[in-house]
């Protein structure tokens, strides 16, 4: 069985870009309740951006920690946040899709798999443990069903 887990140090750095955010919110009200030192537009304006920012690396955070279980012939979807948990056999892949990105010099892998039920989840090998070993059990399992790249 090929365990699919976020991988740690993901979390633990987008864990540290929300408290040095959260730092600095603090830090602009604080200012703004003892000192002043900008205009009200200034701290409105921040606050407002700031805070979007926190709630939007909140939501990817939460909605990225899933734990998807390949084997004996099905995929097992958890997610604990949602106290979701799904099980698919391989027969109803309706299609999966590996796409790959060059950025950086570096390459980006995302799968996606969607099933007969109309849901789907998606993968990607830097922020998930054990993409190739998925990917390699779908081209197994379920390699008819997968989604042929076009070539622009």
């Amino acid at each position: 069985m090929t365990v699919i887990k976020p991988k740690v140090s993901t979390y633990v750095s987008l864990s540290l870009v929300l408290l040095i955010l959260i730092a600095g919110l603090v830090m602009i009200l604080r200012d703004f309740a003892y000192k002043g030192s900008f205009g009200l537009w200034f701290y409105l304006i921040a606050c407002t951006l700031i805070t979007l920012v926190i709630l939007m690396l909140l939501v990817k955070m939460m909605a990225g920690y899933r734990f998807i279980t390949a084997g004996r012939d099905q995929i097992i979807v958890k997610l604990p946040l949602r106290g979701y948990s799904k099980v698919y056999p391989v027969s109803e892949i309706l299609v999966w899709e590996e796409e790959t990105i060059l950025a950086n010099k570096r390459q980006f892998k995302q799968l996606t798999i969607a099933f007969t039920d109309k849901q789907s989840i998606s993968v990607s090998n830097h922020e998930h443990e054990a993409y190739g070993d998925l990917v390699a059990y779908l081209s197994k399992k379920a390699g008819k069903q997968k989604v042929k790249n076009k070539k622009a």
